[in-house]
């Protein structure tokens, strides 16, 4: 059975936190490739996505193309908003009937798992791939009281590397004060930013 990761985000813009996270994953959860789900409308950001989807597609392509093994899905451009967790992974479900699917989040979105909508569906179709940081007090069994069953659900991969985090408004905020972010993003991706200005007047 083919194993597939899903990871979802606004990608504005991607950068090596996301490659490691999903590579991290991919290795060690043995998974056949890593989908790379951007959103038009997140339910959570609402109107925040500083660039628009052309863009962040661009620059997430140039992102990962050096590795055959990710893979960017639309599902979530391709329909109206708001979407949520439970209805991309149903989609993508859709698309690849017989594999076994992977949600990928990072121990944040593991702690707020009670208030997302319609939670219960969302690691019922699929397994939740947990990336845990260092510093971080989670366990799988943390909600079972609130989500039932969740933790045979649950995988938890220790990423270390990731206690130092690189996030997108970090960056943001560096570009807008004309700091660099070399290292912080793919060259290619760094390249594009500058070639059409973005994130200039934040």
């Amino acid at each position: 059975m083919q194993k597939i990761g899903i990871l979802g985000g606004t990608f504005d813009p991607p950068h090596i936190g996301h490659l490691i996270l999903a590579e991290y994953t991919m290795e060690a959860l043995k998974l056949d490739r890593v989908l790379f789900v951007p959103v038009a409308d997140h339910p959570f950001k609402g109107d925040t996505t500083r660039t628009g989807i052309a863009s962040r597609l661009a620059m997430l392509k140039l992102a990962i193309e050096s590795n055959e093994r990710f893979t960017i899905s639309y599902v979530d451009i391709e329909r109206p908003g708001p979407h949520y967790s439970a209805d991309t992974v149903r989609l993508i479900q859709k698309e690849y009937p017989q594999a076994q699917l992977y949600f990928v989040m990072g121990g944040d979105n593991l702690r707020s798992l009670p208030t997302w909508t319609r939670a219960e569906d969302l690691y019922r179709s699929c397994r939740i791939a947990v990336m845990r940081r260092a510093d971080e007090d989670i366990s799988p069994t943390m909600h079972d009281h609130i989500l039932p069953n969740l933790s045979e659900k649950l995988d938890i991969v220790d990423v270390p590397l990731l206690s130092v985090w690189v996030s997108s408004t970090h960056i943001i905020d560096r570009l807008a004060h004309g700091l660099s972010v070399r290292y912080l993003v793919p060259d290619a991706v760094l390249a594009y930013v500058k070639e059409h200005g973005l994130y200039q007047n934040i």
